[in-house]
């Protein structure tokens, strides 16, 4: 007997490669499975007669073979299958294309049921490629709504959707009703059997909208009673409490004036460190709002109650930067800092490793390699984090066991929309710099199509001229038979540049090179020794490049416009004029609406209001970027309201229950999410 934790190999016709491609999407047990949720829906329930349809529109119709199909082979590798349907309102000629075995499946004289799109020229009627079944198939694809799922090389929709079936089948009674009754009936939604039922093959398009509310509201209760159950750890953890300490001393050695955002910021964070209990605080901040600042006013603060701290960075590029960003802002103090990373040599790591133990330390920035076992720190008192969503919750657990409960800050410059941020991130407290320091460059920034290619690359030729840097980048790493020939690719792209230009250097970088090799192009192109640099978005967060002054994206609409948002930011951080291209040649108002936003503003939470109005959070809360687990059905943008009351929800019933004792199959799904998360989840 088959239970939800059942491996999908029980299912018939899923033998190991099947299993194999199933598990590429994630989908092990037949819960799994059940949680794989259709991407979309093609209503097959209606039927048109023949004679009304019209050009272009996707359609089912119920129509008798006329002839007998004829198979004609064109040429090695192209096979045609033709035949002509009728109903009594016309009739229309149907090809199938290298689908040869549909000579011999499909007969003259019997009724089928068609759906496809229509091509109509002049009083004659096509269809290509048609779905097909017989009129009276059982469990079949035509006159109901039928569900689309994400699949890949390996599965076909027909695969998928029977082994859900088989799967809802045999565990249909397995399903665990997480929500309490009482919150249910209070929020007037269906029970978990009929939402699983009717999200994968609804009755109607009112059963799919009740089914789904259903889902989104306990993704999302689950969600926020994970959220709760960390905060509450949190919150009773006693910290370092720290003395209070006058940061107008630090504000007066900064070479500049801290902005508003950047001084409440600083308040709320020392606010915490004196507490009493462990900080465990978000500084949110767009590309350039000064979140390193905020961090080394607590470094100063840890300093001055004799504290050391740690600032762990993401790659060891950004560790550098940081390091000569900190020394600019601590070194008047007489503060001691070090550095420690993947390639510091061996004695270089001896004798770092030495002085953080006898504490002749009071700052260390580096990568990973900082919470190391062989590395040990005298009187650990600050955890900062740069680009949080790159560290799981195990790699900065592993940082905070090197100390006696930490303080812990993490950065990120990822702009969410502030009243989500404080939903959203209800494991943390929240500070938000919205505020850019005076004199931060503004990117003006242009959408334009192939036709402008000559005029760009001569403006390219002349910023080089003038010794300035250029970054272009590319949603592809190389070329990809599966993709749009017309997508750019960075080492493709890189060749064709270096040839356009033979007189620059053009290097390129991407995610499939080493950290090391990642380091050393990134490395030369911020000391000058390449003129052009060709990415994937490896260069989307932290890489500063004060010489750069221009971003080109090719493919621009195959981007998020957070992520094109980042990716500006890598732009005007020095004191040269600076631009941002985006090239897409997509057709349709929507790709230029949204391209528009970027260039009518360089406001990042703007742009994120806007990305979540137009497109749904994929770009900035996908579990990679945001630390959340992967939503299956929610989307944390249009389902907000829905996630607020799920909040209060799950609030409430963990004050009265906060172990989740009396609820098991719901604390049984919080702890999994955690296990399943613990590298995203922060």
């Amino acid at each position: 007997m088959a239970d939800l934790q059942t491996d999908i190999r029980y299912l018939k016709g899923i033998g190991e490669k099947k299993a194999l491609a199933f598990q590429k999407l994630g989908v092990f047990t037949l819960y799994d499975l059940l949680c794989c949720f259709p991407r979309r829906y093609e209503d097959r329930s209606v039927y048109k007669p023949i004679g009304l349809t019209v050009h272009g529109e996707t359609v089912c119709i119920r129509a008798l073979v006329a002839d007998t199909p004829r198979l004609s082979r064109i040429r090695r590798g192209l096979d045609l299958v033709k035949f002509r349907a009728v109903d009594e309102s016309g009739m229309v000629d149907i090809t199938y294309f290298n689908q040869s075995y549909r000579k011999d499946g499909i007969h003259k004289g019997e009724s089928y049921v068609f759906y496809g799109k229509i091509e109509v020229s002049g009083a004659r009627r096509a269809m290509t490629n048609p779905v097909c079944e017989r009129e009276d198939s059982e469990g079949g694809v035509t006159g109901r709504i039928v569900p689309v799922y994400r699949m890949n090389a390996a599965l076909n929709q027909r695969t998928i959707l029977q082994a859900v079936r088989q799967a809802l089948e045999s565990c249909r009674e397995e399903l665990p009703e997480l929500l309490p009754e009482e919150i249910r009936r209070a929020e007037e939604l269906c029970t978990a059997r009929y939402a699983f039922e009717n999200i994968h093959f609804p009755a109607d398009f009112q059963a799919l909208d009740i089914a789904r509310r259903r889902l989104v509201f306990e993704e999302l209760f689950v969600l926020a009673c994970a959220l709760g159950k960390m905060r509450e750890t949190r919150v009773k953890e006693q910290g370092f409490r720290l003395q209070p300490v006058d940061v107008e001393e630090f504000y007066a050695a900064l070479p500049f004036r801290p902005t508003g955002a950047q001084r409440r910021a600083v308040s709320e964070a020392l606010a915490d460190l004196s507490s009493g209990n462990v900080m465990n605080r978000l500084v949110q901040g767009d590309v350039g709002s000064g979140k390193t600042m905020v961090a080394a006013a607590l470094v100063w603060a840890a300093w001055k109650n004799g504290l050391c701290s740690a600032f762990m960075a993401p790659t060891e590029i950004l560790a550098q930067q940081h390091l000569s960003t900190m020394e600019r802002f601590l070194s008047p103090f007489g503060i001691r800092l070090g550095k420690l990373t993947g390639s510091s040599t061996a004695k270089e790591k001896r004798e770092v490793k030495a002085k953080l133990q006898s504490g002749e330390l009071d700052l260390i920035i580096g990568t990973h390699a900082l919470f190391s076992q062989d590395v040990e720190y005298k009187n650990l008192g600050l955890v900062i984090t740069d680009e949080q969503h790159r560290f799981g919750v195990n790699q900065r657990s592993a940082m905070i066991g090197k100390g006696a409960r930490p303080h812990v800050l993490v950065m990120s410059a990822t702009p969410i929309p502030r009243t989500l941020a404080l939903i959203l991130y209800g494991d943390l407290d929240v500070s938000i710099i919205d505020e850019l320091p005076p004199g931060r460059q503004k990117v003006d920034t242009f959408a334009v199509d192939e036709s402008y290619r000559a005029r760009l690359n001569g403006f390219i030729r002349k910023l080089a001229a003038e010794g300035r840097q250029i970054f272009v980048v590319c949603p592809m790493v190389e070329e990809n038979d599966d993709l749009p020939m017309e997508l750019k690719s960075a080492e493709e792209h890189a060749r064709e540049l270096q040839e356009a230009f033979p007189e620059l250097r053009v290097a390129c970088v991407h995610g499939r090179m080493k950290p090391k090799e990642k380091d050393a192009v990134m490395a030369a192109f911020v000391s000058g020794e390449a003129d052009i640099l060709v990415s994937t978005t490896v260069i989307e967060v932290g890489v500063d490049v004060p010489n750069a002054c221009l971003m080109v994206v090719e493919n621009a609409e195959r981007f998020g416009l957070s992520q094109l948002h980042q990716l500006r930011g890598r732009v005007g951080r020095g004191s040269h004029k600076s631009w941002c291209i985006l090239v897409s040649d997509a057709d349709g108002e929507e790709v230029r609406a949204r391209l528009d936003i970027l260039c009518k503003t360089n406001d990042g939470f703007k742009v994120a209001e806007e990305d979540l109005r137009l497109r749904g959070p994929g770009d900035f809360f996908g579990s990679r970027q945001s630390g959340l687990p992967e939503m299956h059905v929610a989307d944390l943008g249009g389902d907000a309201q829905v996630l607020q009351r799920a909040q209060q929800a799950a609030l409430r019933l963990l004050d009265q229950d906060p172990s989740l004792a009396e609820h098991p199959a719901l604390r049984e799904r919080v702890n999994r999410l955690f296990h399943d998360s613990a590298d995203s989840f922060n």
